[in-house]
């Protein structure tokens, strides 16, 4: 016989600490383990290795899935402020960066050890380097066979994260555990990833790498006011990221490279003024002096007195409207989070069990719900592991 609990959590990431955390200190007797010689290996690498743990204006528009109300119930009954709450009570400091987004004054390690200060507070048995060897019974009681043995409950909690970032473990072990119980799976894809020129683009605008410029970048009706970064390969920054995650093969990202300035306007006033300047030369006093000279250098052009009206229209809708259709990602390697997974249909969103599957639970990045940049992901792991902790 192997060793019986409350609850059993697969996964020891940002949902399944919190969860395991959580349902232990509310009397449950939880094992959680993790396939990983550590716990929390994705906080730690996380917001540049400062942990952006939250974001203060986290709202339901701030998630995407093919059930886009699905996430309200969770996110409304666990805040951003009851997280900063718990950060305050462990001491750790924090500071707003741009857009909500908040940050550890010190490291990521300080949100991982405050986890782990949780896990032990509830008695919580934590058990790394713990891969599953045999998939759980089709019914409860659920039994986990490991290669740290066997281990069984009446609830199982999936928290074991999508497929980016392979070389810190993940695999597909939940959304191969849905299949099992029969809970269906949208298809998973990178999210928040760099896109990729095709050969075209990437002779045209590689030698850009390293240059950035502010922008608005649009895909598939969602528009973000950030940041874009020329790559040897093809487009990253935080707007390109987040625009990635609405992209999908064979669509078009539209870019605004000058989202503050009416350049046509400023062209034809310029040009009324009597002022010889080349139409490029006006460009360049808005964007980057790498960006603007690649911008037109095949294009000679003529000074503004020359240049007729419908040509500089042309060059100012091409500035507002540049549109790339990408060759694909950067894939799951660079991807920050899994966009798709368990369907959320099959879900209670109350509290995360599986409707045909009595105390079966799935949270996390696992689940079809993927927050945008900036803190929005973390509060999902939290917010939904305290959705299904609390029914445990």
């Amino acid at each position: 016989m192997g060793d019986s609990f409350d609850l059993i959590v697969l996964g020891g990431g940002a949902a399944g600490l919190f969860c395991a955390a959580r349902a232990g200190r509310r009397g449950r007797r939880v094992v959680l383990l993790e396939r990983n010689r550590e716990v929390g290996r994705k906080i730690l690498i996380s917001g540049g290795g400062r942990c952006n743990f939250t974001n203060i204006h986290c709202r339901p528009e701030h998630f995407l899935s093919n059930n886009p109300h699905f996430a309200r119930s969770a996110l409304a009954r666990y805040t951003p402020a009851d997280f900063i709450s718990l950060v305050e009570r462990h001491g750790v400091a924090w500071h707003e960066k741009t857009l909500g987004q908040l940050f550890c004054d010190g490291s990521a390690r300080q949100i991982v050890d405050l986890l782990l200060a949780e896990c032990r507070d509830g008695g919580v048995r934590i058990e790394v380097d713990c891969d599953v060897t045999a998939p759980p019974p089709a019914r409860p009681p659920f039994v986990v066979e490991t290669s740290r043995g066997r281990f069984e409950a009446l609830s199982l909690v999936v928290a074991t994260g999508g497929l980016s970032i392979p070389k810190i473990g993940a695999t597909d072990l939940g959304y191969r555990i849905a299949a099992q119980f029969g809970v269906p799976v949208v298809p998973p894809r990178p999210a928040l990833v760099p896109l990729l020129f095709d050969e075209a683009g990437r002779r045209r605008w590689s030698e850009l790498a390293g240059v950035a410029a502010d922008c608005v970048a649009s895909a598939s009706g969602a528009s973000f006011r950030e940041q874009l970064l020329f790559t040897h390969r093809g487009l990253s920054g935080p707007a390109i990221l987040q625009a990635s995650s609405y992209w999908h093969d064979g669509g078009t990202v539209e870019i605004d490279l000058l989202p503050d300035v009416d350049i046509l306007a400023e062209l034809t006033s310029r040009r009324a003024a009597g002022e010889t300047a080349a139409p490029k030369t006006i460009v360049a006093r808005h964007l980057p002096n790498r960006l603007a000279d690649r911008w037109f250098d095949d294009d000679v052009g003529g000074v503004l007195a020359t240049t007729s009206n419908e040509r500089l229209a042309a060059i100012a809708d091409r500035l507002h409207r540049w549109s790339v259709v990408p060759s694909g990602t950067e894939g799951y390697t660079k991807a920050e989070v899994t966009a798709g997974g368990v369907d959320t249909r099959a879900l209670s969103s109350r509290t995360m069990e599986a409707r045909e599957v009595p105390g079966l639970y799935f949270i996390g990045e696992v689940v079809d719900v993927t927050g945008h940049l900036g803190g929005f992901n973390f509060q999902w792991a939290w917010a939904s592991a305290a959705a299904a902790a609390d029914a445990v």
